[in-house]
């Protein structure tokens, strides 16, 4: 059974700690809620999925669901695949709708690290001895690996990659100049598919006059002769995005007009010492599947939570470069976790509505997974 994508809408992606600093993620994100119904005459949703990696627990879908005036009966899930939490909402939607156990689901996520909790182990668990974060047995970042245990564990994995790839901190900064350059060109095409809240709706990240020079003082988290900066691996945000998936069936019958329908989705697993290496896995996963090639897509988006992800990319797809993340992407946005993937969805919307075509969208999490989307555009 088809799947369409009727349209998405999302939050500014705003830098942690500035403007949504006091606004939990299920009231900045039901507000998304509440513009997609109205723009899409949504009287009843089957189902809201909402990705969520860093919040305080629990179904935050459903208290979105109800703080957006959604019925009670309205079902709700939250799901946690950390960055890729999102697109694995948006992927599940797919999977309801296309067997027939829902006619329309609104999926995407929210995210605040301004209230990421601090969290504390039992004292029985052995791990409540290893912290150091504030009060004995604290933690904020979730164990990924049962081989690592620590805070930074994804910068020290995007930095194994660049190691193992020899990767030069030059090549990372040249996209990270190149991510902001392009999302500060991107502003006014983008402009339609952000609501307001809190008096927001400009993206705080992007740096409109970065240059070389600056990106080459970025400070090295890891230390000295290390190569992951500040500058080439994404800052920490707040932000929600969301996009309505309808059957044929609902679109026939409400007369409407989708902008999209998703082909396929997959998933994958890799290193986890190496999470960074799952956007280019599962990307290439769900193109051989369906018999593809990159050149034959119209515009591709990948989660640059590290600039070695870009890298990797130019290397493998050199003559893909000027269709890849076309609107700048998480370096210069950044990455409000679990709303990253429908974020880039959004994006490739945004891109496929003047080329058309084929789309894909493919983000790595943490702890080693991948997901991705293939679209194709509706003319």
């Amino acid at each position: 059974m088809t799947v369409y994508i009727l349209g998405g809408l999302r939050t500014a992606i705003v830098v942690a700690n500035t403007k949504f600093k006091n606004i939990r993620p299920e009231i900045f994100g039901a507000e998304v809620l509440k513009s997609l119904r109205q723009k899409f005459s949504l009287e009843h949703v089957d189902e809201i999925i909402c990705g969520n990696a860093v919040g305080t627990g629990g179904n935050i879908s459903r208290l979105m669901a109800l703080a957006a005036g959604f019925d009670e009966s309205t079902a709700a899930l939250t799901v946690d695949r950390q960055c890729a939490s999102g697109a694995a909402a948006i992927s599940i939607g797919y999977a309801k709708i296309s067997c027939g156990l829902a006619d329309v689901i609104i999926a995407g996520g929210a995210e605040s690290s301004s209230l990421q909790p601090l969290r504390v182990y039992n004292p029985n668990d052995k791990r409540f001895n290893l912290t150091a974060v504030e009060v004995q047995g604290g933690y904020k970042t979730a164990q990924f690996s049962p081989d690592e245990f620590d805070a930074l564990a994804m910068l020290r994995g995007a930095q194994r990659v660049a190691d193992d790839e020899k990767i030069s901190r030059d090549e990372m900064d040249a996209w990270a100049l190149r991510s902001h350059q392009r999302a500060a060109n991107s502003v006014d095409n983008l402009r339609d598919y952000i609501v307001e809240v809190a008096g927001v709706r400009e993206d705080t990240g992007i740096k409109k006059n970065i240059s070389r020079r600056l990106l080459e003082r970025a400070p090295l988290p890891l230390g000295r002769d290390t190569k992951i900066s500040a500058g080439n691996a994404c800052r920490i945000n707040d932000g929600a995005a969301f996009v309505v998936l309808a059957s044929e069936k609902f679109v026939r019958e409400k007369n409407l007009n989708p902008v999209a329908k998703i082909l396929d989705v997959t998933t994958c697993g890799v290193n986890p010492l190496e999470s960074p290496r799952g956007a280019q896995v599962v990307a290439d996963k769900l193109l051989s599947r369906n018999g593809l090639t990159y050149e034959e897509l119209s515009a591709i988006e990948f989660n640059e939570a590290f600039a070695v992800i870009d890298v990797l990319f130019e290397r493998s797809h050199p003559t893909c470069v000027d269709k890849f993340n076309p609107s700048g992407g998480a370096l210069a946005y950044g990455h409000p976790y679990g709303a990253s993937g429908a974020i880039l969805l959004i994006h490739l919307l945004a891109s496929l509505k003047n080329l058309h075509g084929l789309g894909l969208l493919s983000i790595a999490g943490a702890g080693g997974t991948g997901e991705a989307i293939l679209i194709e555009a509706i003319r």
